[in-house]
């Protein structure tokens, strides 16, 4: 008997055609193979070059079921796929991901999409095809039984359907439903909707669509997680993300602040602006990169968002006070301000941090709103930037500002309220206080989310120089063993190479460093690379140089201020200034 190999019910740019056939007569030829082979009729589907590579094609049977063929984008042009994709190494299949190496090829990512998936480290128990088939027949088998709601942790999700028709439609909702019942401790998972959506549109069938989605969600990889399954989880990516906006999108940030009156509301409808906001034909090569590199993807995708955004408003500026709309709305219709090659390209030429890092920062943000009382069964606090307009009260900068340099802090840390610790019009000048450290007077502290800013005549701030030049740390080699914890200041490792490098502490001195500095140890260009802070009876210097930053003597109130090495700035106001009113702020926790 001749089998056949279904590719996708319509490829787009091939033509199907269904042929009678039936056995030949002993010693006939075979001929165009219009002949009768047997009396059951076979479909044969012929698809075009852009749709075939010599990947096994037994997987492939049935994909396309639940696809609306008269939405999905048709391809632009031939996919090039080499025979051997699944062989090559993890960084040449990145790349090939990452420049759309099977981007309009349909039938091609029917066909990879479930063997990438298998690849994806996962919990040992995890539910696979024969799980859902048990399960969905047991829920869906009695046709008086169809009516089963949607799982709680969906409520206030959004389920995109992109091109799937009616039978898709219903065949995510029972994927969904199947997922509800065998991952109970899923409470909030914004993202899941979009993404089993989109496998669906290349699964042969339901229960592989579902094994696919249930490896992603029990993934184990170190730091490569795929999917945010609670809404606390789901809240620290947000923060981590305004985190990364406000160090990557500056301009950016300074628009969305100034325009909106809650920063981090806007930040939090990040994931929407990529699932379901952005048109089919971007989301689904979001995806094919995801599957590869996991959650860090859509971190950069969503900032190229954002940089794109800034450069649409440039002109004239914000149209409207809804931002979140206007956000929404320039994602919709992102082909008309970038293509999708450009806006990946975009993505990934920001400098980011490596996923362990990110994954420090988000658990930092965790702890953060977990010390707010924001646990995994409070799946929808309320909270705004703590920045109270009304009752806000400084003499030294208006609500507004505030509002602004609030929002460039961390946002573990702006999610409490701004606090006065000290004010020279309440508490006078003396400087006896001193910070100690071992019972001895401290030098220069501070980490690299430290910064020096202007809020006028424009508002400004000067990040840590190795955020903007990376490329003036070098790495320490780690060693075998592990190092003793060393403090941050100049290094009495003999192994250093030099006394005016300076060490970053190991990551075991938790609650220290950012996490952004807290992974690695760096040989620092000088001393002064890392001076932040430092204070005495004689004065307050922040940043290091060849003269001190800012400094406010005992008897009179006098200051300097000019380029320094630690964040790169030029002298952020007159180089010498009268000190008029000194304030400090910092923040009380709940």
């Amino acid at each position: 008997m001749l089998q056949v190999g279904l590719s996708l019910p319509r490829s787009p740019g091939g033509a199907a055609a269904a042929f009678p056939m039936a056995e030949p007569a002993a010693g006939e030829d075979s001929g165009t193979g219009r002949e009768v082979l047997g009396s059951s009729p076979v479909t044969i589907v012929v698809t075009s070059e852009a749709d075939t590579w010599d990947i096994d094609t037994s997987a492939c049977l049935g994909c396309g079921q639940f696809v609306d063929w008269d939405k999905m984008p048709e391809p632009q042009q031939a996919a090039q796929i080499p025979r051997d994709v699944l062989d090559r190494p993890p960084k040449e299949l990145k790349r090939l991901a990452r420049e759309g190496c099977w981007g309009w090829s349909h039938a091609g990512r029917a066909r990879l999409y479930p063997r990438l998936i298998q690849r994806v480290s996962c919990r040992l128990v995890t539910p696979d095809a024969l799980v859902y088939r048990d399960v969905a027949a047991r829920l869906f088998g009695k046709p008086s039984e169809s009516s089963h709601p949607l799982p709680e942790f969906l409520e206030g999700c959004p389920m995109p359907t992109y091109c799937l028709n009616l039978h898709g439609v219903t065949a995510l909702k029972k994927i969904l439903i199947c997922v509800g019942s065998l991952f109970p401790d899923i409470t909030h998972s914004p993202l899941l909707p979009a993404l089993a959506a989109l496998l669906l549109h290349y699964s042969e069938d339901e229960a592989q669509c579902f094994e696919s989605v249930s490896r992603l969600i029990a993934s184990n990889a170190p730091h490569a997680g795929y999917i945010d399954q609670s809404f606390l989880a789901h809240q620290a990516s947000c923060m981590t993300f305004g985190d990364l906006a406000n160090k990557h999108c500056p301009a950016a940030h300074r628009l969305i602040a100034g325009a909106a009156e809650n920063v981090l509301e806007v930040y939090s409808e990040w994931l929407s602006w990529l699932f379901p906001g952005l048109p089919f034909g971007y989301a689904v090569r979001v995806l094919d990169v995801f599957l590869l590199e996991g959650q860090k993807v859509l971190y950069r995708i969503a900032l190229a968002l954002l940089k794109q955004f800034r450069l649409s408003v440039a002109p004239a500026g914000l149209q409207g006070s809804d931002i979140k709309a206007e956000l929404q709305a320039f994602v919709r219709n992102i082909a008309q301000h970038v293509t999708v090659d450009k806006l990946l390209e975009r993505a990934f030429g920001i400098r980011l941090f490596s996923r362990k890092e990110i994954w420090l920062l988000q658990m930092a943000n965790r702890k953060a709103l977990m010390e707010r009382g924001i646990t995994v069964v409070q799946r929808r606090p309320c909270f705004h930037l703590a920045v109270d307009m009304q009752n806000f009260s400084s003499s030294i900068v208006t609500a507004q500002e505030m509002r602004l340099v609030w929002s460039w802090i961390p946002e573990r840390f702006s999610l409490f309220p701004p606090l006065l610790l000290f004010s020279t019009s309440q508490d006078g000048c003396s400087l006896q206080s001193e910070r100690k450290k071992n019972g001895a007077a401290s030098g220069f502290f501070g980490t690299g989310e430290c910064f020096v800013f202007t809020v006028r005549p424009e508002a400004e701030r000067y990040e840590w120089v190795l955020i903007k030049k990376p490329e003036l740390a070098k790495a320490v080699p780690r060693s075998p063993s592990p190092a003793p914890e060393r403090r941050l200041g100049p290094s009495r490792d003999s192994r250093s190479p030099s006394p005016n490098h300076l060490a970053v502490p190991s990551p075991q001195r938790r609650g220290r460093l950012s996490p952004f500095l807290a992974v690695r140890h760096f040989l620092l260009p000088s001393k002064t690379a890392s001076m932040f802070m430092a204070g005495s009876r004689d004065g307050i210097v922040i940043g290091g140089g060849e003269k001190k930053k800012k400094k406010k003597k005992k008897k009179k109130l006098w200051g300097h201020t000019e380029h320094c090495e630690t964040f790169d700035n030029p002298p952020l106001c007159q180089e010498n200034f009268q000190v008029q009113l000194l304030e400090a702020w910092g923040f009380q926790r709940a």
